[in-house]
């Protein structure tokens, strides 16, 4: 099941961002847009008995901790919970996204920064885009109860647990970012890449050019188009051969160490080329020099071309002995090395900041852990929250603008033609052999992938220990943590007046978070 697929954005007319969501969504009265609810779920539950759904004269336990909220129908908390610690259940801890600071940020100092925002920022970066206020809307409410929830029961004891849903908003949650990552990672294992040596390569631009690439994005994709072009030249040039072509995935990022506008082009390209018979022909090295040097060629002629250079600017360009284009290709992966493959996928996608990154600083400023300056030897950043928030909205991609893209023998329509006759034996007809879109929700990558959120949670905290110090025990995201029975989806509850009684009921709709724990009642 995908749960993470269930989006909770409200609509970009919301009223300010400094008012707590419930306030938000009482407010509106709208429901959250959303996909289809899973298989057999209600898309707005409501129910007949008891104060929203729990019967009454029935007490609240909590079984699950912090932010899973835990409907079991049973009286007896304290001997309840001693018999879950005495089982030794490695429980999921859901995250609380609004004690961060970046949600803090977010969430006290974006109104201010939309009304800040037409003299403070668009003199030099142009206006507002209409992308921006959705997003942070969406994502202020991921991972929040407030903002619907999916309502869970174990089969065996009957006990119910509400599970927020996350936003899956692009390059710009934390926690959204990394599912998508793990995902990414995934299906390049099973579906894109060869079982071949691949090299990681990063190619970046002088400084001169990236504010073109801030004022027009579409032309982000020129960038990756030239880098891989630049690779296919040399290793065409180097084996003698037009009939191969390397197999090519490209990210582009946008981001610096400094949350600076910093377009640049992660490519994990074979160390070779592949032919159509399925054999690969490996390189003997890759001259770096020489790729940077193609591909300053070519993203000048594609700049010109498209009319963002003038013919005079491009040949002082060239002119200039040090170009500020730059490439790096020293990190080769070996097909039997599985680890460090899945680490560099995700690296690719990985989410602009990390939030252990950022902490509050002094007199209401936020400081953000920066590699060592080259001058200074500084390890931190003062930043003024507006140019914070300014600089992490600058990220989020315009939609329908691919930041993934594949190229050569990985590419969606050459996919099946460069792999071996062998792994094509069991394929029927080609109509089976061609690979779907990533984002096609009849294929197999997605139908697993909607089945497979509990594995997929279990697989960022195994990959991200030090963001989930809880990884280091096994953790079943979905399973009863007294059973240890799978939990079932029953419904999908996004109404916000039924939303408000449950959180209410629970005591989790006015600051009182019941699994916290709290002092005893006064003698």
């Amino acid at each position: 099941m995908d749960l993470a697929g269930c989006k909770t954005a409200p609509g970009a007319d919301l009223p300010t961002h400094a008012r707590p969501a419930q306030a938000r969504i009482r407010e509106t009265g709208a429901v959250p847009r959303g996909r289809a609810a899973p298989d057999g779920c209600n898309r707005v539950a409501t129910y007949s008995r008891g104060t929203a759904g729990v019967p009454p004269g029935e007490d609240t336990v909590s079984l699950a901790p912090v932010g899973l909220a835990c409907l079991a129908r049973r009286p007896a908390r304290a001997a309840h919970a001693s018999r879950v610690r005495e089982a030794g259940a490695a429980v999921y801890r859901p995250r609380h996204p609004e004690r961060t600071c970046l949600y803090r940020m977010f969430e006290g100092h974006f109104e201010r920064y939309r009304h800040a925002y037409e003299e403070r920022f668009e003199p030099h970066d142009g206006p507002l885009r209409p992308v921006v206020a959705p997003t942070v809307e969406a994502y202020l409410d991921c991972g929040r109860l407030l903002g619907g929830f999916a309502r869970l029961r174990c089969p065996k004891c009957r006990g119910e647990h509400l599970l927020a849903f996350s936003c899956q908003t692009r390059n710009f949650c934390p926690s959204c970012q990394a599912k998508r990552a793990a995902l990414f990672a995934e299906k390049l294992a099973d579906e894109i890449l060869a079982p071949v040596p691949h090299r990681h390569f990063v190619f970046t631009i002088p400084r001169v050019l990236r504010r073109l690439f801030l004022r027009d994005r579409r032309l982000l994709g020129l960038l990756s188009r030239c880098a891989f072009r630049a690779v296919r030249l040399l290793y065409e040039a180097d084996l003698g051969r037009k009939d191969a072509r390397p197999g090519g995935v490209a990210s582009i990022q946008t981001f610096g160490a400094a949350l600076q506008w910093h377009p640049h082009v992660h490519a994990l390209l074979t160390d070779g080329l592949l032919t159509r018979q399925g054999a690969f022909l490996p390189v003997a090295t890759v001259d770096t020099g020489a790729v940077e040097e193609l591909f300053r060629r070519l993203v000048i002629t594609a700049l010109v071309k498209a009319k963002r250079l003038s013919e005079d600017f491009a040949r002082k360009l060239l002119s200039w002995r040090h170009s500020g284009f730059s490439v790096y290709a020293r990190q080769l992966v070996l097909s039997d090395e599985n680890d460090r493959l899945g680490h560099l996928s995700r690296y690719l996608t990985r989410p602009p900041l990390a939030q252990r990154r950022l902490r509050a600083g002094p007199d209401g400023s936020l400081l953000l852990a920066i590699p060592p300056d080259a001058r200074t030897g500084a390890t931190s950043l003062s930043l003024d929250p507006l140019d914070a928030i300014h600089a992490l909205t600058l990220q989020i991609p315009d939609p329908k603008q691919h930041l993934v893209r594949y190229y050569g023998a990985y590419a969606n329509r050459a996919r099946r033609l460069y792999r071996s006759t062998d792994s094509l034996a069991d394929v029927e007809d080609v109509a089976a052999a061609t690979p779907r879109r990533a984002d096609d929700e009849d294929s197999p990558f997605s139908k697993e992938r909607r089945k497979s959120w509990a594995r997929l949670l279990r697989k960022i905290l195994e990959a991200c220990p030090d963001e989930a110090p809880q990884a280091r025990s096994r953790v079943e995201p979905l399973l009863c943590p007294r059973c240890r029975v799978e939990l079932r989806v029953v419904s999908v509850i996004t109404d916000p007046r039924v939303v408000d009684r449950i959180l209410e009921h629970v005591g989790a709709g006015r600051g009182h978070d019941p699994f916290e724990p709290r002092a005893p009642p006064a003698p």
